[in-house]
């Protein structure tokens, strides 16, 4: 199988070969290692990723289709600056803008009267339809689905910031309810797009929860936030796509709204409770993640790392759409022997 068959087949619940991979990777060093290319020079970063995507026989890239004119160009939104991530902390921004100041202006924003709705669909449709032509054919040997990144709650995060985010909410929860509407149907316009796309898998992406679980009382997400949801992936469901749904954080206790909403498959780091997941879900959905945690990458022994692996080719092996991930990031500062040895793990275990 082609990388990109044994990607769908796995998303679609069927056999594969072996277990696809998929990995985030921003450790620097690491690609620089496998491909001998760097991935911090502007000439030779795009040839690195793939270089890179080969060395390892990745099967699955995440990522989602933006828009062809960036909302923060089209009216007010926030930026909250940026901390150390990338190597030698090239990423760092200290630049602040907050253009909202109270709970109040908050409250009374509408998406579509700030940003906007796009007269031209068509245009629209050859935007999308562009972008995933254009990663078909640069991909060889793996799937990269059309998605959106900003659906409801990242969507005020980018816009608000989190501090009016979170206070506009707690001031009034009902209230902010007319907001979401208004990001509902600014996002709608671009999901129906989205849809009559062809790439046969849609990836949505939302930030829902902290590390530590839901960011507010669950019952205000099931009552204002996932109805939504559903709304959402009418066209995309109509279209006969699968859906992936990816959130940071633990989203253990929404695991079940979000299969209800529709979601084909999961995007998770190990925080959200995989052994649950699988057992639950594994022969009907597709699950992208794992039990191996990037901390313990960073910080453990060979040991604790071929445990994490174990384990998790031990519940998951069999399950028809189980796809192998470090769900919380290859960042840059796991050693990279310690990567390599993970990577090794992983061409070890994933024959079928």
């Amino acid at each position: 199988m082609t990388g990109k068959e044994r990607c769908l087949a796995a998303i679609n619940l069927e056999p594969t070969d072996r277990i696809p991979q998929t990995e985030y990777c921003s450790n620097w060093e690491l690609i620089r290692r496998l491909t001998g290319l760097d991935p911090a020079d502007p000439q030779q970063a795009a040839q690195a990723r793939l270089e890179f995507y080969r060395a390892i026989d990745l099967n699955f890239v995440f990522s989602t289709s933006g828009e062809p004119s960036f909302r923060g160009d089209r009216g007010r939104r926030s930026d909250m600056g940026h901390a150390v991530f990338l190597e030698g902390g090239v990423d760092k921004r200290e630049t602040v803008h907050l253009p909202f100041r109270t709970p109040e202006e908050v409250l009374a924003f509408d998406f579509v009267e700030e940003y906007g709705l796009y007269e031209d669909e068509d245009e629209l449709l050859r935007f999308y339809e562009d972008h995933y032509q254009s990663w078909w054919d640069a991909s060889d040997g793996y799937f990269q689905p059309v998605g959106f990144y900003e659906t409801m709650i990242s969507g005020c995060i980018a816009a608000f910031g989190w501090d009016m985010f979170l206070m506009a909410v707690g001031v009034d929860p009902d209230g902010f309810d007319r907001v979401l509407q208004s990001l509902l149907e600014l996002n709608l316009q671009l999901y129906r797009t989205l849809a009559k796309t062809s790439s046969p898998v849609f990836l949505c992406h939302d930030d829902m929860v902290w590390t530590e679980g839901a960011i507010f009382h669950p019952d205000w997400y099931r009552k204002y936030v996932f109805p939504k949801y559903r709304k959402l992936w009418e066209p995309i469901k109509e279209s006969g796509k699968k859906i992936l749904f990816c959130s940071d954080g633990d989203f253990t206790e929404f695991v079940d709204d979000f299969v209800d909403c529709g979601a084909d498959g999961l995007i998770f780091e190990p925080m959200t409770d995989f052994d649950m997941v699988c057992e639950k879900y594994g022969q009907t959905h597709c699950i992208i993640s794992s039990k191996v945690d990037c901390r313990t990458l960073t910080f453990g022994t060979r040991e604790q790392i071929k445990a994490e692996v174990d384990a998790t080719f031990a519940i998951a092996r069999d399950l028809p759409g189980f796809i192998m991930a470090v769900g919380n990031h290859l960042p840059s500062n796991i050693p990279v022997d310690n990567a390599l040895y993970y990577l090794d793990l992983c061409r070890e275990y994933r024959e079928r």
